[in-house]
């Protein structure tokens, strides 16, 4: 399954916000309108993140965005996040969903994270990092099928959050 992603634009704020809108999101993100201000401020460059819709086949089937480490502890995230302060500066989070819910468990997410994670590694970035509450088990099991692995030594260091470490780009598995 190969994916396309496309930076997100003006036009794409109103189908995020359908999407953000829905169940699945609002258990973990935040409120729509507070979700895509904090979107547009991306796009319109009031914050570093890299937004991201990912479709394949044709059909937008959800959102990823990847986020510096350096900047969100000059920003001052670390105070509420002070296991930003434990790993590489010139690490990468990212944080992906599933936009239609009728998509949840087809695979979608572990593979387009995957391709996702490969093209962040061949841009140079060494350390990819993802901060899935530890209730989301769904996720939990999506992101380790996308190569990734708790960070044994932040384990109780992010509130209710598991860090997770991208294995590497070489990692082929489609398991």
């Amino acid at each position: 399954m190969a994916f396309a992603f496309t930076p997100v634009t003006a036009v794409d704020l109103p189908l995020l916000e359908a999407w953000i809108s829905q169940p699945h999101w609002q258990r973990w993100w935040g409120e729509p309108e507070t979700e895509i201000a904090h979107i547009r401020d991306m796009i319109e460059g009031r914050d570093t993140t890299r937004p991201f819709l990912f479709s394949t086949g044709g059909r937008k089937v959800g959102y990823v965005q990847y986020w510096f480490i350096a900047d969100q502890i000059a920003e001052g995230w670390s105070k509420e996040e002070p296991w930003l302060e434990l790993v590489p500066e010139d690490a990468v989070g990212v944080d992906i969903s599933i936009g239609p819910e009728s998509l949840l468990g087809r695979g979608y997410g572990s593979a387009a994270l995957r391709q996702f994670c490969r093209g962040l590694a061949r841009e140079g970035f060494k350390t990819i990092l993802i901060d899935p509450d530890e209730d989301n088990l769904r996720a939990v099991r999506s992101y380790e099928k996308a190569g990734f692995r708790a960070v044994d030594g932040l384990k109780g260091k992010a509130g209710g959050c598991i860090i997770m470490q991208h294995a590497g780009a070489n990692e082929e598995s489609d398991a």
